[in-house]
């Protein structure tokens, strides 16, 4: 209980900070480095020191990478492999050796140069996508390949994580080729291990937990999976994070990888928060006097590098001009995840703590200044390419397409089939939910999207992007479930239309009270199928008989249900 006072003011400094942050349409990671600033030792005012924080705060980068993963599965990866991940790849690899070769002139080590290299090449996915969204940009040309490319960034970053630690023991060329050689060897049994292991125990053990039906112990089996990985890899010498990204790429090909995601997100934005509160801790204000010039020249080349090499890469992709320069200017902004290169160079001897520190503050001041970038982009684009033309010209890329919105069903029993069945003969894309692992299964064998989770859970819906939806149906059983679901996204996609399945009146009441746009008892329609089979055989006009039809289900089951209640 001794540390229970510290971690009383992390927590009151973090949700004040947090909250004004997200006022303000900030990035939460840069109030999480406020708040290890504030509260570090280097500031005036109270220090907070829990030795424990920093082990759990590894564990955010665990589960940050997990998360990568589960989005980057192997088929994906193969079926992206000629299109973003070729301009994400080559993005980092000629930053980092461009920027490497520049700092190695400068008279720094060879090791050290690679690091500051692998650092500058990374981008905020956090700060993009949330400017864009800010923004509107979300779904232009050039903000959806800004996004892809810098997902793709975090995942060729993943290589970094090996080698930076091994850069420590060189003492020589022959000894550093050595160490790297025989640290990917580690990589190479540590993936087959992980990859065959994990193919062959977690499809049966998710399959048995998820017939559970229980949160709790699918949370657990989520968490158990992600750090035994990461176990598996430590014990190899190999990072933590290295192992988590890799139970996410073998979790992210089965139907439970968005359900995983969701269980897995509390805990990796609190530990990650953590993460970047340590870096924050280890940032020096007084350090910058003496280092102000060269981290100026650092932010310089960080956006200055990544502009002009994703800029000369697009355009000889064939990308309209504007475009290739619209998304470079998104890409020029530092990255959380160079800042915890830095914090790993750090702990494994490669770099000193001034070195640290100008890298540090350089990729601060990028993610400051990028932000602007990212709000001015097509001005500044226009101003660079010299004219004030619109995006035009062609992409040739499944990128250029408008993204499809999917219709989202809660549940797969025999409405949620029916409905699925009706929109791929339509030729709707769509994604189906269930928590019955044999539905989910079933759905699987019919060729159907159908993946494993529970259409009310908050965290899921966020995590499939919810607000992206053309429709949402609710087929689900039972009523307490669709209601949730509806309450949440009629607060947090109202623009979203819903139609939801009742049983009786009464359920099909609370949930238009709730927000519901159409809400169908099943009892009902029944009696309406009866009704307009008996006016057609009558020769009622088809028309009239919509028109009849149509006013019940619009204002008559509210009547029926008022006169039921008055009996």
């Amino acid at each position: 209980m001794e540390h229970l006072a510290q971690i009383i003011l992390l927590l009151g400094v973090a949700v004040a900070v947090v909250l004004t942050f997200q006022h303000l349409h900030i990035p939460t990671s840069l109030g999480y480095l406020l708040v290890g600033l504030i509260l570090g030792p280097h500031t005036v005012g109270p220090v907070v020191y829990v030795p424990e924080f920093r082990m759990l705060a590894e564990f955010g980068v665990v589960f940050l990478l997990f998360t990568i993963g589960l989005n980057f599965s192997l088929p994906q990866l193969r079926a992206l492999r000629h299109q973003v991940l070729g301009l994400g790849t080559g993005q980092v690899v000629f930053t980092t050796a461009i920027v490497g070769a520049v700092v190695w002139m400068t008279g720094l080590s060879a090791a050290a140069a690679f690091v500051i290299g692998a650092v500058f090449a990374q981008s905020s996915t956090t700060i993009i996508g949330s400017q864009l969204a800010e923004q509107g940009e979300e779904n232009s040309h050039h903000g959806r390949f800004g996004l892809a490319m810098s997902v793709f960034q975090d995942v060729t970053a993943v290589p970094f994580l090996v080698i930076i630690p091994v850069l420590s023991v060189s003492v020589g060329t022959d000894v550093l080729v050595g160490a790297l050689g025989w640290a990917f060897t580690k990589a190479v049994i540590a993936f087959t291990l992980v990859f065959i292991t994990g193919r062959w125990l977690l499809h049966p053990l998710f399959h048995m937990v998820a017939a559970r039906r229980s949160a709790e112990v699918f949370t657990l089996a989520v968490l158990l999976v992600a750090l035994l990985a990461a176990w598996t890899t430590s014990s190899f010498g190999l990072s933590l994070a290295f192992g988590g990204f890799l139970a996410g790429m073998i979790l992210g090909e089965t139907e439970f990888r968005h359900q995983v995601e969701s269980s897995i997100r509390p805990f990796r934005d609190v530990l990650l928060g953590l993460f970047f509160v340590g870096i924050g801790m280890r940032f020096d204000p007084a350090a910058i006097f003496p280092i102000w010039h060269w981290a100026i020249l650092g932010t310089l080349l960080i956006m200055a590098s990544k502009i002009l090499i994703v800029a000369a890469m697009m355009r000889k992709k064939g990308i309209d001009v504007m475009v290739a320069w619209r998304t470079a200017l998104l890409l020029a902004v530092g990255g959380e995840f160079g800042l915890a290169l830095v914090v790993i160079a750090l702990d494994s001897g490669v770099i000193d703590m001034q070195l640290g520190q100008i890298a540090m503050t350089s990729v601060l001041f990028s993610m400051i200044a990028g932000a602007f970038m990212i709000h001015f982009n097509g001005i500044v684009a226009n101003w660079l390419v010299g004219s004030r033309n619109d995006e035009v010209g062609s992409v040739p890329d499944k990128l250029s397409e408008a993204p499809e919105q999917q219709v989202l069903i809660g549940g797969y029993g025999r409405v949620g089939r029916t409905i699925a069945v009706l929109l791929q003969s339509s030729g709707i894309p769509f994604l189906a939910l269930d928590t019955d692992p044999k539905l989910v299964a079933q759905g699987r064998i019919d060729g159907h999207s159908v993946s494993y989770g529970d259409i009310s859970d908050p965290e899921l819906l966020t995590a499939i992007h919810a607000e992206r939806a053309s429709l949402v149906v609710l087929a689900v059983d039972h009523s307490t479930t669709a209601l949730r679901a509806i309450l949440f996204l009629r607060k947090n996609c109202p623009h979203v239309p819903i139609i939801a399945r009742a049983r009786d009146l009464e359920t099909s009441s609370r949930f238009l009270d709730a927000g519901a746009t159409h809400a169908y008892p099943e009892a009902i329609e029944a009696s309406l199928r009866l009704g307009e089979t008996a006016l057609k055989i009558l020769n009622v006009a088809e028309e009239d008989i919509d028109l009849v039809i149509q006013d019940v289900r619009d204002w008559g089951y509210r009547s029926i249900l008022d006169e039921e209640q008055d009996k």
